[in-house]
């Protein structure tokens, strides 16, 4: 077994387990386990370490584990995206890669997508649909084809 698919192997199995109510009960048991042990420690400087300490070590750790699975899970996301936007006629693909873009370019394409959006609350239609490429096309096809209606 190769150390990559142990890692790999490792994280899915770390970050199912620290995500289940078990997890989280034997957390708040040594908590409590802990909190009740002052008393007999009297709440002694090493006491307080030890809980300091563990939980210090334990959100270092959880902090690369989390982001492991979230990495892997954007990803996973992006690629169902991806294939959505790939498999229907009517989306642009320049789309598939956005994520590569900067955040300056992100932006850029943000205040499109609200100009669209504005566009497209003056139609009243809650059903229509644009891509980019076809946007402004469409938008103009469609108010073409509700003032005809409305004539």
């Amino acid at each position: 077994m190769s150390t990559k698919n142990f890692f790999e192997k490792f994280a899915n199995s770390a970050t199912t387990f620290t995500g289940s109510s078990f997890a989280f009960m034997a957390a708040l048991a040594i908590v409590i386990v802990w909190a009740a042990t002052g008393p007999v420690f009297q709440y002694s400087e090493t006491w307080q370490l030890i809980i300091n300490t563990g939980t210090t070590i334990i959100t270092f750790l959880m902090v690369f584990l989390i982001q492991k699975a979230q990495n892997k899970d954007s990803k996973a996301i992006q690629i169902k995206l991806n294939e959505l936007i790939a498999a229907n006629k009517a989306t642009s693909n320049r789309i598939v890669n956005i994520e590569n873009l900067t955040e300056e370019e992100l932006d850029q394409i943000h205040k499109y997508y609200e100009k669209l959006s504005t566009e497209a609350e003056e139609d009243a239609d809650l059903h229509a649909s644009h891509s980019i490429d076809a946007a402004a096309k469409n938008q103009e096809e469609k108010s073409e084809y509700f003032q005809s209606k409305k004539e």
